[in-house]
């Protein structure tokens, strides 16, 4: 029989894979066969933290490869990310768990969000970052969020 616990950590882990909604994008590179390369920008929630919402900017490969889904993205991507809401923490927060990942290539590439606890600042800092199997990039994003004063963000 599952515990509370161990559902929490699956239900956690599933939001934390959920892809994000896309808000729009633009084309940047025409193609003449298959979709245009574009840069898109999706938002997604974080799992554990009710209210604060990351928008995510990020390239997209188009043509034949990005059609049929083996082109890899550029590394180039940026976060943003704001409270949208009431802060309400789910639990108690790691003082650093990636809170989003989705492939950028068929095989070993992901972009990749990491919320961190700045406890100091009472804020919640995101990195945007990608990663590959041998090599990642060093091109990165952050943003932070201020929690306010009067809520203390709960530790683990």
């Amino acid at each position: 029989m599952l515990t509370k616990a161990a559902i929490g950590l699956a239900l956690s882990g599933l939001a934390a894979s959920a892809g994000a909604e896309t808000i729009g994008s633009v084309d940047t590179v025409f193609k003449l066969i298959g979709p245009d390369h574009k840069v898109v920008v999706e938002v997604f929630d974080d799992p554990r933290v009710g209210g604060v919402s990351c928008y995510l900017s990020r390239a997209r490969t188009g043509g034949i490869k990005g059609a049929i889904g083996i082109a890899e993205d550029k590394a180039n991507a940026s976060v943003a990310c704001r409270q949208v809401g009431a802060v309400v923490f789910k639990g108690k927060l790691p003082r650093q768990e990636e809170v989003f990942s989705e492939r950028a290539s068929i095989l070993f590439k992901h972009v990749r969000v990491v919320r961190m606890v700045d406890s100091k600042r009472n804020a919640l800092v995101y990195l945007v970052y990608s990663d590959r199997l041998i090599e990642g990039s060093p091109q990165n994003s952050v943003t932070a969020v201020p929690v306010p004063a009067n809520l203390p963000i709960p530790l683990k």
